[in-house]
């Protein structure tokens, strides 16, 4: 790996954890990739950084559209020519008070097409980028919801099944994957953002801990683990 400035790309990064975690990175002297699928909003988000002095572009995601990440593959390679760290951040929480049989169908279809397939998509995609030079990072921003113990309660059946599934994604990619890149998934906590209303005793800073510690840890870091707060969680 070169000594180049590290290039990041967090996706649904124009607001809430994505954003904290697109300022934290900038202002860590990483070059930033901020992804979202709002054509407004998420380039007045860069801009908003970039005016703040942090490096920070703009690149169109919408990790429900494979041919929408398979352009922003290309954008990035054509702009930079690699990838280090990637942070799958974009996600739903769409879940209301039904039970998991009784609610509409498309709440779990789309609830799975963002949050486990777009992260995907996403990694498979973008992973070419980083074993072109041996190294990487990515993470997942799950939740302590996809844990298997919370599958005995019942609700938020939808949003759980997501993240079950993408911390099992986390783990199965990173057994398969060689040389120095690391995939690990993070539990935030419960933050104040539009998803987690105002009432969550997080912010967003306190958020992007975690996963800014897992983007700068060294070839003997952890892979395929679940982390809170740094510390080792159950799956």
């Amino acid at each position: 790996m070169s000594q180049d400035k590290q290039v990041v790309l967090v996706t649904g990064g124009n607001r809430g954890i994505g954003y904290e975690l697109a300022k934290q990175l900038g202002v860590n002297g990483f070059k930033v990739i901020l992804a979202s699928r709002d054509p407004v909003l998420g380039p007045e988000a860069a801009q908003k950084l970039r005016a703040s002095g942090l490096d920070v572009s703009f690149v169109p995601i919408d990790v429900e559209d494979q041919e929408s990440i398979r352009q922003a593959v290309i954008t990035v390679n054509e702009q930079y020519g690699r990838l280090d760290v990637l942070i799958n951040n974009a996600g739903v929480y769409l879940d209301k008070n039904e039970k998991l049989l009784y609610m509409d169908p498309s709440i779990l279809e789309k609830t799975m097409a963002i949050n486990f397939f777009g992260a995907y998509h996403v990694m498979r995609s973008f992973i070419p980028l980083m074993e072109k030079q041996g190294y990487g990072r990515i993470i997942n921003v799950s939740s302590e919801y996809g844990a298997v113990s919370e599958m005995s309660d019942q609700g938020v059946g939808a949003y759980k099944l997501s993240k079950l599934a993408l911390n099992g994604l986390t783990r199965l990619a990173a057994a398969e994957i060689k040389g120095d890149i690391k995939i690990n998934a993070v539990d935030p906590g419960w933050v104040s953002t539009d998803m987690g209303g105002p009432s969550a005793p997080r912010t967003p800073k306190e958020a992007a801990e975690s996963i800014l510690w897992l983007a700068t840890t060294g070839p003997d870091g952890p892979n395929g683990e679940f982390f809170r707060d740094r510390e080792r969680i159950d799956w």
